[in-house]
């Protein structure tokens, strides 16, 4: 894999410790803040939301502009908003810079998965968008457990200035490893804005964004909201918390290992043997949450079927939006980031219930429940080989969801 794939990798670190370091991070913020819980778990829907809206918009802004500084102008904004957040004694002026970092991350990373796409072979976007999201997973391995031990010993800020500074070598890395070029004409080297907009009208590309989007909302609702799980349900204390998310990094860096093999040609075993096992791990997950021994296998389990499964949609996106090679990265980034808003909001309103902290745990089951009714029927179409979906051509397509 090139250089300047490892370098991008490095800026989805830093800006996957900061998506999902809250997950250890909550109760001291809420505490802080004078905030529920439920609401300062809003701040992970407001991150979501930020670059849902902010993928497609920065897209569109970065067209006209070479990738290398649209990358490194966003990494920098980034940094910035983390540096106010830490500052901060007001909830709502946190949740701002959270919705405004989250632009940041999704400019970069539209940018950044259509680049990855481009500098290697047309039939390896599966591997190269394994090594990008392998800085998110690294992410919950060590940065994110790591920010949650900082936050244990010197409170939630310190890991806030810690991703601020993380940052900027990150930059630097994109800056002196991203080769500087030309930005395209309109239309002359490539597709037009509208054209590219188009794709989103194929039945084929919306049905695996949906599928996408419900995945990643399972993930985000359950992860979300784990650190009660461990420490009330579970009985565990505090340090633990990182443990769990040690666990939850490991299987979703082997997940998206594993997937990132198989993505490119075989994505139909990925979907048909992770799909069902899903399904059945989150219920098992509530169920058994009071035991240490199965909360700790189970976590570990979830976070490689949900990696698996989340970037082997996504590099179908990648594929069914083949004729919109600027674009495609901001719609994969808005399925991820739908999902990452929609599944937080919905198991905070389970927190009341009398599942209590299992209700998250319950809600994705859900969430994955939808989505394998969605998929059965339509099979087929998902996880359909990328000789149907190579460039782009409709004219290669089965006749369903053409």
């Amino acid at each position: 894999m090139p250089l300047p794939l490892y370098l991008l990798a490095l800026a989805v670190f830093a800006m996957g410790t900061s998506e999902f370091m809250l997950a250890g991070l909550l109760p001291d913020i809420a505490s802080d803040l004078d905030v529920t819980v439920g609401t300062a778990g809003m701040l992970t829907p407001a991150f979501a939301l930020g670059m849902t809206v902010g993928a497609p918009l920065m897209a569109v802004l970065a067209r006209s502009r070479p990738a290398r500084s649209g990358l490194v102008g966003c990494v920098l904004a980034f940094s910035a908003a983390h540096a106010v957040g830490a500052a901060t004694s007001t909830f709502w002026v946190l949740f701002a810079t959270r919705v405004v970092a989250a632009a940041a991350n999704a400019g970069f990373l539209a940018v950044a998965l259509t680049s990855a796409a481009a500098l290697v072979p047309a039939d390896r976007k599966g591997r190269a968008l394994t090594l990008l999201l392998s800085g998110t997973t690294v992410a919950t391995i060590a940065g994110v457990p790591g920010g949650s031990v900082l936050g244990t010993l010197l409170g939630w800020r310190a890991t806030f200035w810690a991703v601020a500074a993380l940052c900027l070598p990150a930059a630097l890395g994109v800056l002196t490893g991203i080769p500087a070029r030309r930005v395209p004409k309109e239309g002359a080297d490539g597709p037009t804005l509208r054209a590219e907009l188009a794709q989103l009208r194929s039945p084929r590309l919306l049905l695996v964004m949906l599928l996408g989007a419900l995945v990643n909302a399972a993930t985000f609702a359950g992860f979300t909201f784990l650190a009660p799980v461990v420490t009330d349900t579970a009985g565990l204390g505090e340090l633990w918390i990182s443990v769990v998310l040690v666990l939850f990094g490991i299987g979703s860096f082997a997940g998206v290992t594993v997937a990132g093999r198989l993505s490119d040609q075989h994505p139909g075993p990925v979907l048909a043997v992770g799909g069902p096992l899903l399904l059945i791990g989150w219920p098992a997950l509530a169920l058994l949450a009071d035991q240490p021994v199965a909360l700790l296998t189970l976590v570990f389990v979830q976070g490689a079927l949900s990696f698996a499964l989340g970037s082997t949609l996504i590099t179908r996106v990648l594929y069914e939006a083949g004729k919109a090679p600027t674009m495609a990265g901001s719609y994969a980034t808005a399925a991820l980031n739908v999902g990452a808003a929609v599944g937080p909001l919905i198991a905070a309103t389970t927190l009341n219930t009398e599942a209590g902290d299992l209700g998250p745990l319950w809600a994705s089951g859900l969430l994955v429940a939808v989505a394998s009714l969605i998929a059965f029927p339509l099979r087929n179409a998902v996880a359909a080989g990328r000789a149907a979906t190579r460039c782009g051509d409709v004219s290669e397509r089965p006749s369903s969801l053409r």
